[in-house]
This record gives C-alpha cells, structure tokens and sequence, in this order.
C-alpha cells in the first residue's frame, strides 16, 4: 500500500526530546524491580553471534537459557516453579541443530532461533538468501532473523523491499519471521518508519532494530518510531500480532527495565509477552541476575558465585 508510505512525515526533534525524557524516567526498585527483571528474562533472546562458536559454547548456553537464574535466588523469591526461562535462543544456523539437540536432551521447549537471509550486511543475492533460510527451518529452527537490503529503503525501492521481504516470509514456512531493519543504517528515522510499515505489510512477525553488528543499534528515538508504526498499522489493519525487538547494545538490568516500560507506554501491556516482545542480548542476562543476587541478598556476587552465560 505504497499510499501510506508517501504520506510519511516524522517529527524527528519531538522524537528526539521524548526519548531525552525517558532516559530520566525514574527505575523501579525492591520486589517491583525484581518482578519487572524477571519479566525482562522471559523476553531475552539469549544470542550467540560469533565467529568462534563451537558445539560446546552453544550447550553451554541452551543450559544458561533453561537455567537464567540461580534456583535458590527464584526460591528466595518464591519464583521457583514458575517455568521462568529466556523467550529463546539465538544462533548461526549451523549451529541450530546442535542447540535443538542440547534443548530436547535437556527436556526443554525453548524455541531456537537463528539469523539467516545474509546477516548481517543482507548484501547477499536473494536466491541465497532464500536457500539459507529453508536451511535453518530444515534444521529446526522455530523463528527466523532475517536482514533487509538496505540499500532498497536507501534508494526508495520500497515495492522491491516489500517483495523480498515477502519471499523471505514464505522461505520461512510455519517459522516466525523476525524482520531486521538494521536501523543505524537506514539513513532516517522516516526511512525506519517506512521499512517498518514494508516489514510489517510483507508479513514480518517481528520489526527487530539491529543485527548488532551495526556502529549505531537499538535507540529509543528508533524505538519510539518502531512501536508507533506498529500501532498504526494495528490501528488501520486491525491486525494485533506483530512484535517489537530491540536489539544490539543492550547490556544493563536498567536498560532492560526502560525497554520494557517504553514498550508499556507505547504499545500496552498487551505486548509485554514474550509472544510480541523480545530483547536481543548476549550479556544482558547476567547483569540482570546480578541485581536480582543483590535484591535477595544485600550484596554483589563474586565472580564465580554466578554460572557464565
């Protein structure tokens, strides 16, 4: 619906004091912390992106994500048989099967996600991209991180990105479709809101912000523009089920916590589910357990009192 991309305009010096204004918002504290910390563990894509990633470090991590939180920390606060666990775990997809395989040995329905359609500079031939993603459904991936050709939003070629992005979401069969935007490199905060209508038009599950790999991640003016177009396109299409992930960046229980408001504030509690929210991070986790060890027992912990992530 290339009408609604034409009439596109973004107040950018509005968004930008908006998100001055909550990174002043005053952060919850004691078991309201806590609470909103475990809720933000729920919501974690638990990423490895690596080079070097071996069978061994992805176990290692399928085990972190089954176990986000020291079973005696969730029983201090009376959590412990609550199923808490990250919304997923995320991978290269040549390393999907190994983490499937440590999740069902371990008796665990986290689903596994994995980056493909040429993450993370999408400057790859669409055919590729298509083989890649039929790939990592093939090998058992239930959630799929595509990367969009940024030069189409660059250059205007908004039907050309709505069609590749479409092909990307059939490749990906009964898979959820995360869409990355890569939002650094977009050029404007009304060429993220137009890719995110696209994104959203082609069929995306998810508009997701960052591979990570960009100089300029997740922001909360990005953030801002992202959740209203996703509650334009709900309030014209009528359609309640695409996601927002933030993603890149991400690092501190606080930063966590204004995610998570932010998106209350914009978009309703509706969405803090891991359904339609999720927080891609590879080392948020353990500050966040971090706070939640200094909730429960006055102090930080030392560095081997906390299993690695």
């Amino acid at each position: 619906e290339l009408g609604w991309i034409s009439k596109v305009y973004v107040n950018r010096p509005a968004v930008v004091r908006h998100a001055e204004q909550i990174k002043k918002w005053k952060t919850v504290k004691g078991n309201w912390q806590a609470a909103w910390l475990l809720k933000a563990v729920t919501c974690i894509d638990l990423t490895t992106l690596s080079g070097d990633d071996t069978p061994s470090n992805v176990q290692r991590l399928c085990f972190k994500a089954k176990h986000p939180i020291r079973e005696d920390l969730l029983r201090a606060l009376d959590m412990h048989n609550k199923g808490i666990t990250v919304g997923a775990v995320c991978v290269y997809p040549e390393r999907v099967s190994d983490a499937l395989n440590t999740l069902r040995a371990a008796g665990c329905n986290i689903p596994v996600a994995s980056v493909a359609g040429g993450f993370p500079s999408g400057q790859t031939p669409l055919e590729t991209k298509l083989t890649e993603i039929r790939l990592a459904v093939e090998y058992g991936a239930r959630e799929i991180d595509i990367v969009i050709n940024r030069s189409l939003v660059l250059t205007g070629q908004w039907e050309g990105l709505y069609e590749e992005i479409r092909l990307c979401r059939d490749a990906c069969g009964e898979a959820h479709m995360k869409t990355i935007l890569a939002t650094g490199e977009l050029g404007s905060l009304a060429n993220v809101y137009k890719a995110s209508m696209i994104a959203m038009m082609a069929g995306s599950d998810f508009i997701k912000t960052s591979t990570g790999k960009e100089v300029e991640n997740a922001t909360f003016p990005v953030g801002i523009v992202m959740m209203r177009a996703i509650k334009e396109y709900y309030w014209r299409t009528g359609y309640k089920v695409v996601g927002f992930k933030p993603a890149g960046g991400i690092r501190t229980a606080k930063e966590a916590i204004t995610w998570l408001m932010l998106v209350k504030e914009e978009l309703g509690v509706e969405w803090l589910t891991p359904e339609l929210f999720r927080l891609g991070a590879s080392s948020l986790l353990g500050d966040i357990e971090q706070q939640i060890f200094y909730h429960v027992t006055g102090s930080y912990p030392l560095q081997h009192e906390l299993a690695m992530s």
